[in-house]
């Protein structure tokens, strides 16, 4: 298998190639990597490839993962009840 071809974020398919073509691009934050290739906004939101992602950037700009910033994490604020999708379903 090609490098390049090994998917980093199964949630969106993203690849390693991906994110090195992005990098390569001048795309060198998380933030602009996720807003790029919506990597990390599949419904894992980041736990699996966050942390391989960092490990990337990182590598590309010669710094230790630890000084690269993840994403932020931007967590539901209220959620929904199924009784209240229920009831909104039998109005339509």
């Amino acid at each position: 298998m090609h490098d390049d071809s090994i998917i980093l974020c199964r949630c969106e398919d993203v690849t390693i190639g991906d994110v090195r073509r992005m990098l390569a691009a001048g795309y060198v934050t998380i933030e602009d990597l996720k807003r790029q290739l919506r990597i990390g906004m599949g419904p894992c939101q980041g736990t699996t490839c966050s942390l391989l992602l960092q490990r990337e950037v990182a590598a590309f700009l010669k710094k230790s993962p630890e000084d690269v910033p993840l994403a932020k994490a931007r967590p539901f604020v209220t959620g929904v009840t199924l009784k209240a999708i229920a009831e909104a379903a039998d109005e339509e």
